[in-house]
């Protein structure tokens, strides 16, 4: 029996049915134990799926640029109670991009703008969706970059097609590229002419976008695509990041007289 596992196995791994291969001792004591040929094969049949389904959010993680996987659970709401909830809940939930809408995120430094893009990325990728998260400075770079090595045409199908675009904390640098208002602009109306999502973060009230792009038209052309189909969503309040600060240095004071 032994040996024939061993054969199973190796059958399984030529195969490349890696959720079976995994499962497989488990599902053979299930089926000692009584359970039906069909019961077992339809379990190692969803192993094989669950497999699959794991691996491919995992390489779309990957993908996607982020680094880390927030979620709304760690979120503390009742610091900044303004902050528009309800309509957070739905982008997370991710109708917006089976719509093909777009949503800005507007408001003063750390209110929570980037950390529920990073969530609304992460709940598109685990909903089957193509992602992409850029910093709005990696973002140009990234632009730079495939111009200079002539891969523009490549980097612009990736930043135009993908189902899921989010530029994070976009004029949070004060110097950003001449070319900027152009990238983001051909990125932009590729992706509105296609139906295709976008999510900005940005600390800079819209009236101010002409004026950091230098290029008032570029700017018009850019928010008109996005508000057409968008959801603009206000974040004011204080800022987690002194908050967090501030509790630190309160322990460090506590342990320093300790």
């Amino acid at each position: 029996m032994d040996m024939q596992l061993v054969e199973i196995q190796k059958h399984l791994g030529t195969l490349r049915l890696h959720g079976m291969n995994a499962t497989l001792e488990t599902r053979l004591i299930q089926a000692n134990q009584g359970a039906s040929f069909a019961e077992v094969f339809a379990c190692l049949v969803q192993d094989e799926l669950d497999c699959r389904s794991s691996r491919l959010y995992e390489t779309r993680f990957r993908a996607s640029g982020l680094t880390e996987r927030p979620t709304l659970t760690e979120f503390d709401w009742g610091f900044n109670p303004k902050l528009p909830k309800k309509e957070i809940y739905e982008l997370v939930s991710g109708g917006f991009v089976r719509d093909g809408d777009d949503a800005l995120l507007i408001g003063s430094p750390g209110t929570g703008k980037s950390h529920i893009a990073k969530t609304v990325a992460l709940a598109a990728i685990q909903a089957g969706y193509k992602v992409i998260y850029r910093e709005a400075h990696t973002f140009f770079e990234d632009l730079f970059e495939a111009t200079q090595l002539k891969r523009r045409k490549k980097a612009t199908k990736l930043f135009s097609e993908t189902d899921l675009l989010i530029i994070d904390d976009l004029f949070l640098r004060k110097n950003i590229p001449e070319q900027a208002a152009d990238d983001l602009l051909e990125i932009i109306m590729n992706r509105y002419s296609s139906k295709k999502s976008s999510v900005i973060t940005s600390n800079r009230p819209l009236d101010d976008w002409g004026k950091l792009l230098q290029d008032n038209a570029a700017s018009s052309a850019i928010l008109d695509r996005l508000l057409h189909r968008g959801h603009l969503l206000k974040f004011e309040g204080k800022s987690y990041r002194l908050k967090e600060a501030s509790i630190r240095l309160m322990e460090n004071k506590q342990k320093s007289s300790g």
